[in-house]
């Protein structure tokens, strides 16, 4: 099971490539799906490639399901 969890692009590296910010977290992704992505928007990255855009209201609203998510779940 995948869980789309939204990462912000916080850089471009110019060769179809970016980094994004997984709340603290940053990894290297193919931008390449979305030409149109610049600094700033909040993707969906799967496999290693950015596959869709979010708006930043969305991606706010996911975030925050899984916080109350972490919550619900019975410490180890």
């Amino acid at each position: 099971m995948c869980l789309a969890v939204p990462g912000k692009v916080v850089s471009l590296e110019g060769n179809g490539t970016g980094k994004v910010d997984y709340l603290g977290t940053t990894v290297l992704a193919n931008l390449s799906l979305l030409p149109e992505v610049k600094v700033g928007d909040w993707v969906i990255v799967h496999a290693g490639f950015a596959i869709s855009r979010l708006d930043r209201k969305e991606a706010r609203r996911t975030l925050k399901l899984f916080k109350e998510l972490e919550k619900l779940s019975p410490a180890e």
